[in-house]
C-alpha cells in the first residue's frame, strides 16, 4: 500500500518548492540593481538590438520545426519497435546533453573543415557565419531533447489501442495519425515549447558556428554576451530581461494551453 507524507515530509516538500522559485526569483530580481530606464527604453528599441531578437525567433522557430519533423518518426520508432541499434540510438540522444554547446559547435566547425563539409559547403548550403549556421547549431543542440521528451509522450500511449484501431481496420500510418498523435498532444506541444525555448537561448554552438556579426548573425544572447564582454552592465540587463520575457511568455503560455486541453 501506498503511504502519503506524514506532516512533517509535507512540508518539507513544500519548503524545497519554495526555495527552488525563492532561487531562481532572487537572480531575476537582482538584475532590477543595475536596471536603468533610459538604457532599457533605448535598448528595446535599437535597431540593433531588434534585429537580435528577431534573429534569435526566426532561428529558433525554424530549427525546432526541423528538429520536430525528424523527432517524431525517430521518437516514434525508439518507442514502439525493437530494431539494430536502438540501444546506440538512445545512448547518442544524451551526447547534446553531457557535451557542452560550445563543444558541439566546434565539433560543426571541424566537420566544415573536413573535405566532406567542404563539398557540402560549396555545393549544397554555407553555414559558416550565416543564418543557415545558427539554425544548424540550434537544431543540433536540440534534437536529443525533442526525441527523448517525444519517446516519453509516445510511451504514455497504450500499444492496445493502437492493436485495436488496426484490428478495426485502420492501416499503420492511420492509426499513427488518429490515435497515437491525438493521445499524445500535450506531450507533443510541451517537447514543441520546450524545444523553442532552448533553441532561442542557445550560445555556445552558435558563437562557434555562426560568429558574433552585428546585424547578421548576433543573436540575442550573443548580444548579451557582446554587451557584457564591453562592461555595458546596464545594457545586458536590458537585453536579459528581453530573453527572460520572451521564454517566460512560451512557458506560460504553453502551460495555459496545456491545462485546457486537460480541463477539455
Amino acid at each position: 500500500m501506498s503511504r502519503r507524507p506524514g506532516p512533517r515530509g509535507f512540508r518539507a516538500s513544500i519548503a524545497a518548492a519554495l526555495a527552488v522559485l525563492a532561487f531562481y526569483a532572487g537572480l531575476i530580481v537582482s538584475l532590477a540593481w543595475f536596471l536603468d530606464g533610459e538604457v532599457l527604453n533605448r535598448t528595446l528599441f535599437s535597431e540593433r538590438s531588434f534585429f537580435s531578437v528577431q534573429l534569435s525567433l526566426m532561428a529558433a522557430t525554424v530549427a525546432t520545426g526541423l528538429a520536430m519533423t525528424l523527432a517524431i518518426p525517430a521518437a516514434y520508432a525508439l518507442s514502439r519497435y525493437d530494431f539494430i541499434g536502438k540501444q546506440a540510438a538512445e545512448t547518442v540522444l544524451e551526447f547534446p546533453i553531457i557535451v557542452s554547446p560550445a563543444a558541439l559547435g566546434a565539433i560543426i566547425l571541424i566537420f566544415f573543415n573536413n573535405p566532406l563539409g567542404e563539398w557540402l559547403q560549396e555545393n549544397t548550403i554555407y553555414f559558416v557565419f550565416t543564418f543557415s549556421g545558427i539554425v544548424l547549431a540550434q537544431f543540433v543542440t536540440i534534437l536529443g531533447l525533442s526525441v527523448r521528451m517525444l519517446k516519453a509522450a509516445f510511451d504514455e500511449v497504450p500499444v492496445e489501442l493502437e492493436t485495436v484501431a488496426r484490428t478495426l481496420g485502420a492501416g499503420s500510418r492511420h492509426s499513427f495519425f488518429t490515435v497515437t498523435l491525438p493521445l499524445a498532444k500535450n506531450g507533443l506541444i510541451a517537447a514543441l515549447i520546450l524545444t523553442w525555448a532552448k533553441a532561442l537561448g542557445e550560445f555556445g554552438a552558435t558563437l562557434m558556428v555562426a560568429g558574433s556579426m552585428a546585424m547578421r548573425t548576433e543573436t540575442l544572447p550573443i548580444a548579451i554576451f557582446m554587451r557584457l564582454s564591453n562592461a555595458d552592465i546596464e545594457g545586458t540587463v536590458a537585453l536579459i530581461l528581453i530573453l527572460v520575457v520572451i521564454g517566460l511568455s512560451a512557458l506560460y503560455a504553453a502551460r495555459r494551453l496545456l491545462g485546457r486541453s486537460a480541463h477539455a
